[in-house]
């Protein structure tokens, strides 16, 4: 009964999810992971993938200081991967575009509202899920997207 008046009511539905700027960084690597014989514009997977061109530019520029892609200036520029796509794990990207892996509020102890902080289990166990959710990725690399014959 109780999950009945709690169903019925309009509630914030609130899920892990991946930001968008995450989620673009990954799609940035794969494709320059698959053409590395040649420097690819921003431009170029902007139109791939159906994202805006400025927001790619961020995103590349973001993925060259973390040390991820080399950017080449000029009329003949463009970017490829600094790293062999084997050296980059899906784990390091996430770690490094996500702006936190708070899926709960309890885990940041200075915006949290939680009344039940301080006797709550159920923060350990979340805990516990994010850290398997980046061990999964810690186990994958860019270059075990790019093959179709290894299991994952």
């Amino acid at each position: 009964m109780l999950y009945n008046t709690f169903a019925s009511q309009k509630m914030k539905k609130t899920h892990m999810q991946l930001t968008s700027y995450t989620d673009y960084s990954l799609r940035a690597l794969l494709y320059l992971a698959k053409k590395t014989e040649r420097l690819v514009t921003v431009t170029e997977i902007s139109e791939h993938y159906g994202v805006s061109r400025n927001h790619m530019v961020k995103v590349v520029h973001n993925l060259g200081a973390l040390g991820f892609v080399k950017t080449v200036r000029g009329k003949s520029g463009g970017v490829r991967l600094k790293m062999d796509p084997k050296d980059i794990r899906i784990s390091d990207v996430v770690k490094n575009t996500e702006p936190h892996m708070d899926i709960q509020e309890c885990f940041n102890r200075d915006t949290n509202t939680c009344p039940l902080i301080d006797d709550c289990r159920l923060k350990g166990v979340l805990h516990e899920a994010r850290l398997a959710f980046m061990t999964t990725l810690a186990k994958h690399t860019l270059e075990d997207m790019l093959s179709s014959d290894k299991p994952l």
